[in-house]
Order: C-alpha cells, then structure tokens, then sequence
C-alpha cells in the first residue's frame, strides 16, 4: 500500500485549511445566534439549518468511512436536516459546532492515517473509498460554509 503523504497532507489542507474556502471556525466565529434561525431575502435555510445539516452530514459520512459496525444509513432529505429552523438557545447552536469541530478532526485523522489506504474501496460500501469520502466532505462543507457566509452578510 502506497503511503501517499503528499496526497493526504493535501487533503488535511483542503478539509481544515480551506485553501480558497472559508473555513468552519472562520464561518461560525461569532455568529449572531440570536439570529440563526432567521431566513433572510427568501432565503431556503437558516444559519442553524446550514449548521444542523453540515454536522449530520459529516458524522453520517465519519461512521459511515470508519466501520459499517453500527452504521445505520440515513433517509434523504429527512434524516440530513434539522426539524427547527432555530436552536433553542445559544449552548446548542455551541454544542453543534463543537460537535463538527470534534468530528472534522477525527475525519482528518482517518485521512492522514497512513494506514489507512485512500483508494480502497470500503468493503460495506458500494465503491466509495477515503479519498471519495474526504472529497465529499470537503466539497459540502465548502458549499454549505459559502451558504452560511453569505446568510451571515444579509443578516448583518
């Protein structure tokens, strides 16, 4: 198994650097929670939505690259987004980032793993591989995050 450093130190930049993103601590430094269930200029989703959705994405895909033991596909739509368009308070919309924070570092892990082989595919997967995985990640955080920015810019 290649052990592809370059390729994996790559992608850490990619999924925590942002490189021409935003990143997640940049995106949610700050944010007025008091205003993140807010749907501005006809806008689909809220700030706590987009917030919501980007940390079940990312824990679905993390138990879903780590082992099929205990994974249990979600529905889509339904399962992906929240049921409130606002938190409750502001330890949840806390909690949810912390939550996407915890899980991004140990999705980096896995990537950075060089035991980990990036082109394999999963054996309980239908192809997908890490580096599939780590694509996917990195490519909806950044839609989302831009979704978020932009909220964020009509909110203020």
């Amino acid at each position: 198994m290649k052990d592809y450093q370059s390729l994996r130190k790559h992608l850490a930049q990619l999924l925590i650097e942002g490189e021409a993103h935003i990143t997640f601590q940049d995106a949610v430094k700050n944010f007025p929670i008091d205003k993140a269930g807010l749907r501005p200029g006809g806008s689909p989703h809220s700030a706590w939505e987009l917030l919501e959705h980007l940390r079940i994405a990312l824990e679905d895909i993390l138990q879903f690259s780590t082992s099929k033991e205990g994974y249990v596909p979600l529905k889509w739509p339904d399962d992906y987004w929240p049921k409130s368009q606002a938190p409750r308070d502001d330890a949840e919309w806390k909690r949810s980032v912390a939550s996407v924070e915890k899980d991004l570092a140990a999705f980096l892990k896995l990537v950075t793993d060089p035991e980990r082989d990036l082109l394999k595919p999963f054996p309980w997967g239908d192809g997908q591989t890490l580096l599939r995985e780590a694509f996917l990640v990195a490519d909806h955080n950044a839609y989302h995050l831009g979704q978020l920015v932009l909220l964020r810019k009509m909110i203020e």
